[in-house]
């Protein structure tokens, strides 16, 4: 069996940003990729950005200007969790570990260690998350 047909049950979707295939079409997203975008997608979008779904999105954007220090990483922490528990159902969050960029000041990285349920393949994801230095 082709093993692009076996993940067909992780869903599809328009890729983001919107973009157009080299047919004309959109450009789609499907299996382990759709559940990356839709996980980039959770933590970029702010709560309220959204008219339709105010409460999609992440909390991490009302830390923007918060200090970086050990409290701070604890919010990213907690909010990350809850985010992707309400909105990305097709994983099971298996940690999630904010630390301070040695080389960039006011950057945290967040690394989401999770498992696709459909499949029981574990995967990460590391998002870049930038506060505004000095300014909290």
């Amino acid at each position: 069996m082709d093993p692009l047909i076996a993940r067909d049950f992780l869903g599809t979707g328009w890729s983001a940003p919107l973009g157009v295939d080299g047919r004309g079409g959109i450009n789609l997203v499907s299996g382990d990729r759709a559940i990356e975008r839709s996980i980039l997608t959770i933590l970029a979008t702010a709560k309220g950005e959204r008219r339709m779904r105010p409460m999609f999105g992440c909390g991490i954007h009302d830390l923007v200007f918060a200090p970086n220090d050990p409290t701070t990483a604890g919010l990213v922490h907690s909010q990350v969790l809850e985010a992707l528990g309400w909105w990305e159902p097709r994983i099971v969050v298996r940690s999630v570990d904010v630390q301070s960029s040695r080389d960039e000041d006011g950057l945290l990285l967040i690394d989401v260690r999770y498992t696709i349920k459909a499949t029981n393949a574990d995967r990460n994801l590391v998002y870049p998350f930038y506060l505004i230095p000095g300014e909290g």
